[in-house]
C-alpha cells in the first residue's frame, strides 16, 4: 500500500494499540475462546490477563466464592492463582470489550498462600 497515513490515522493508530490488553493473546487462544458461551469467555479471558499479570500457570476465579458477572465484568473476591507450586488467595476485578478479547481494565489483590494442608478442602492440586 503506497498511501500515507495522515496524522489523525496515526492518533488513531496509536489509542487502538494503548486501548488493548496488556497481554497479547495469540490466534490460537482468540480462535479457542471464540468457541466457548459469552460467560465462559469473559472468564477465561480474565483468567489468562491474571495469570500474565502474577506469572502465575493457573487462575481459578470460584475457589472460595462465586464471582459476580455481568456481560463485560467479573468481579472475582475468592479467586486462588498457582505459581512456582503453591497456591495463593486472589480477588480481581476484569472488564473486558463486548467481544471478550481485549481487557478495558483489570486490577488485583494478591493474598496469603494456602496452605499445603487445606489444599484437598478447596479441589487445589499440585
Amino acid at each position: 500500500m503506497t498511501k500515507l497515513i495522515g496524522t489523525a490515522g496515526l492518533v488513531v493508530l496509536a489509542v487502538c494499540a494503548f486501548a488493548t490488553n496488556s497481554a497479547a493473546i495469540d490466534a490460537k487462544t482468540i480462535g479457542q475462546i471464540k468457541k466457548l458461551y459469552p460467560v465462559d469467555q469473559l472468564d477465561q479471558r480474565c483468567d489468562i490477563e491474571a495469570m500474565d499479570r502474577l506469572q502465575a500457570d493457573k487462575v481459578i476465579s470460584y475457589t472460595f466464592s462465586h464471582p459476580k458477572r455481568t456481560a463485560v465484568h467479573v468481579d472475582a473476591n475468592g479467586a486462588v492463582f498457582r505459581r512456582d507450586g503453591n497456591w495463593y488467595r486472589l480477588s480481581y476485578a476484569c472488564t473486558t470489550s463486548p467481544d471478550h478479547l481485549s481487557i478495558v481494565s483489570f486490577a488485583f489483590k494478591r493474598g496469603p498462600m494456602i496452605a499445603r494442608k487445606d489444599w484437598a478442602r478447596y479441589y487445589l492440586y499440585p
